[in-house]
């Protein structure tokens, strides 16, 4: 069943990852985080290894429906595991504004916390056992979070979704 937020929008979107973290019980750090050119840049930013950050992307499926995909920094989603994960045959990344209809926040800054529509999640088992780094709501901005509580706060299901990069930001450590 989808949870749709019904508070009034509040005007700084780091405050509404904030109460929405606090009405599901989430532990979350929001730091402030200067902009970085690369995945290792934002990593040594933060103090983390690459893998520790974690794209939320939003995709769509067949009409309205959304899902996001918690994916570590240092891989890529792999479009066919999802797709399976989900149990659909066609998914995609949708346009910038739907993107920001779907979820109340903009590319780069989105997150499953405080999304205008909680989205059936969908997260990399390599994520599990760490405290990761994500987006907080608005540029600038990191959150840092538990990632077992955020799977459980989310229900999340938790699959093999991702490919390695090969050859897209250097040297990365490989399995």
């Amino acid at each position: 069943m989808l949870h749709t937020m019904t508070a009034h929008p509040l005007p700084d979107p780091t405050a509404r990852v904030r109460e929405a973290a606090r009405e599901r019980g989430l532990d979350v750090e929001i730091r402030e985080s200067p902009p970085a050119s690369s995945l290792e840049e934002a990593a040594a930013l933060r103090g983390i290894a690459p893998g520790d950050i974690v794209k939320t992307l939003v995709v769509k499926g067949k009409g309205d429906q959304y899902y996001f995909a918690l994916v570590p920094g240092d891989r890529a989603i792999s479009w066919g595991k999802l797709r399976t994960a989900v149990g659909v045959n066609k998914l995609r990344l949708p346009e910038a504004d739907l993107a920001l209809t779907a979820t109340g926040y903009e590319r780069g800054t989105i997150v499953p916390i405080g999304s205008t529509t909680a989205w059936p999640v969908y997260a990399d088992d390599r994520i599990r056992g760490k405290r990761v780094s994500m987006g907080a709501g608005a540029h600038g901005h990191a959150l840092y979070v538990d990632a077992d509580a955020l799977l459980a706060a989310y229900d999340a299901t938790i699959a093999d979704i991702t490919d390695p990069i090969d050859g897209i930001r250097g040297d990365l450590p490989r399995e």
